[in-house]
């Protein structure tokens, strides 16, 4: 009997061993599909078999899992987004080919525009902020008049907060613009802005499997202008009524984008006049989002993804109800990281339930004001909010690194070593 096998297209830095191990876990052979298997690091430490294929071209993939159909037992289809959104299209596709379960591809691409998403949202009634579509320098200056500042410039296509920034004057809102017009950001097809009104309140995330609401978690996040996360707290610090509201705003999206199968996550701000959605992510988001709800309520979003994927039923009932808090680790400057202290004994305090760098040292480190910011995080839980708050300061106040800046022209290189100092209470209310 061929052996069952689950196909991964492409993989993820943050979540893709952690799939690779579920279907490990649900006795499925994990093979990976990428056009390039070298930039997920963990397939070759793993020895996780690995195919090199145009993830871009459809017919190329149908050919390769028509292949790897002669040899195994293909029990489901799935992948990630990562910073092409496509690719979870194009997964829906494979699954309508071969006739397995998948989400509908047609729902996936219009949810991943996220000016389309804002359009199908807005005209179903959904609270969203004002929006316009930008091309251009003038367009984007015209467009923040209209709304107002400050606003939020983000690409129509892309995640992670990658070229998303507040612009609370002009001159941000030229600055800005300039970037993503003018050749640093990099763009998969001709350039389109989303101006955004910048929503204000508190941020949450409710994580969503099928048409029920798993847990709504609530983040803070660095300095603006940009949007680098900081802080998690899962379940969120809400009022019954609260919780009630942002679920029903949550679930209205999904009839609004054709929507309903498999994970999802919607992203929002508590704002004066409600829950105000910032974006829908048809997907499981990367980061700590998995492994803090897991903490939370026990439910593993990832292995009861995978079960959907095969057909299988899943399992959402809640093991447990705890306090989860997450901390990112989050680099202070630019240059290469000389060394980083103290991981092993957070690791090993009662209550840590993950300490985990995503770099080693003497990598370089190059701040984008996005996720890649990222040196790494630290997840708690534990009964109690108190008490998860009190392990978590404890544990990220032993992790200290040292980074030392790129040398300037005609400076010195000195080093820093950071003793790393977080905020002592939960993501406010």
């Amino acid at each position: 009997m061929a052996r069952k096998s689950l196909v991964l297209l492409e993989g993820h830095g943050s979540i893709g061993l952690l799939y690779v191990n579920a279907a490990q876990r649900l006795d499925l052979h994990p093979i990976t599909l990428s056009s390039d298997p070298t930039q997920y690091d963990y397939l070759a430490a793993e020895g996780i078999d690995a195919v090199r294929v145009d993830t871009d071209n459809l017919d190329a993939l149908i050919r390769e899992c028509s292949h790897l159909g002669a040899t195994y037992d293909i029990a489901g289809i799935t992948g990630f987004s990562g910073a092409d959104e496509s690719i979870y299209a194009t997964v829906g596709k494979l699954c309508r080919h071969f006739d397995l379960p998948g989400p509908n591809p047609a729902s996936i691409e219009q949810c991943c525009d996220k000016f389309i998403q804002r359009q199908l949202l807005a005209e179903a009634g959904v609270p969203v902020p004002a929006y316009r579509l930008a091309s251009n320098a003038a367009d984007v200056e015209s467009c923040a008049a209209e709304i107002g500042l400050p606003v939020v410039l983000k690409p129509t296509i892309g995640s992670g907060s990658s070229g998303v920034r507040l612009c609370r004057n002009v001159d941000e809102l030229a600055e800005h613009a300039t970037y993503l017009l003018g050749g640093e950001h990099v763009w998969r097809s001709s350039p389109r802005i989303l101006v955004e009104e910048f929503a204000q309140g508190p941020y949450y995330s409710a994580h969503i499997m099928g048409n029920e609401v798993i847990a709504i978690d609530a983040a803070d996040f660095d300095p603006p202008p940009h949007f680098v996360f900081r802080r998690f707290t899962c379940p969120a610090p809400l009022t019954d009524d609260e919780h009630k509201r942002i679920c029903d705003v949550s679930l209205s999206c999904l009839p609004a984008l054709g929507l309903g199968w498999g994970p999802m996550c919607v992203e929002l701000r508590r704002t004066k006049r409600g829950p105000v959605v910032i974006e829908v992510n048809p997907r499981i988001p990367g980061g700590t989002s998995p492994r803090l709800v897991q903490a939370a309520c026990g439910v593993d979003l990832i292995a009861e993804h995978i079960k959907l994927v095969i057909g299988n039923e899943w399992d959402l009932r809640r093991r447990h109800s705890h306090i989860a808090a997450a901390q990112c680790l989050n680099a202070d400057r630019d240059g290469i990281l000389d060394w980083i202290d103290g991981d092993s004994r957070a690791a090993a305090m009662p209550g840590v339930t993950e300490v985990k760098l995503y770099i080693k040292p003497k990598a370089p480190i190059v701040r984008k004001g996005d996720y890649r910011d990222r040196i790494g995080h630290v997840i708690a839980a534990s009964p109690s909010r108190a008490r998860t708050e009190a392990i978590l300061q404890h544990a990220i106040d032993l992790i200290s690194w040292s980074i030392t800046p790129f040398p300037s022209v005609g400076g010195q290189e000195q080093s820093d070593a950071h003793q790393f100092s977080a905020p002592t209470q939960a993501a406010p209310k």
